[in-house]
């Protein structure tokens, strides 16, 4: 989840974006990352606050999700 948080915020603010693996993603934990940023982006625009808190949840939310139905090992961690 960490990662997933820190690459979305340099992504939100224009300073770094490569391909997910030079960024140590799995696949699946960058297309969070693209669905966080793309919800902040939206969030900015109509003027939300608290920008980070949102991501930080959404990270969350979707690598809890991710790794609950299994992600990349197939089979769900407990």
């Amino acid at each position: 989840m960490s990662i997933v948080r820190h690459w979305s915020l340099e992504v939100l603010d224009g300073r770094g974006y490569g391909d997910y693996q030079s960024m140590g993603m799995s696949g699946g934990q960058y297309d969070i990352l693209r669905e966080v940023v793309d919800a902040a982006r939206a969030a900015r625009r109509q003027g939300a606050r608290d920008i980070e808190g949102l991501m930080g949840r959404q990270a969350r939310e979707g690598c809890t999700a991710w790794y609950r139905s299994g992600g990349p090992g197939e089979g769900p961690w407990r």
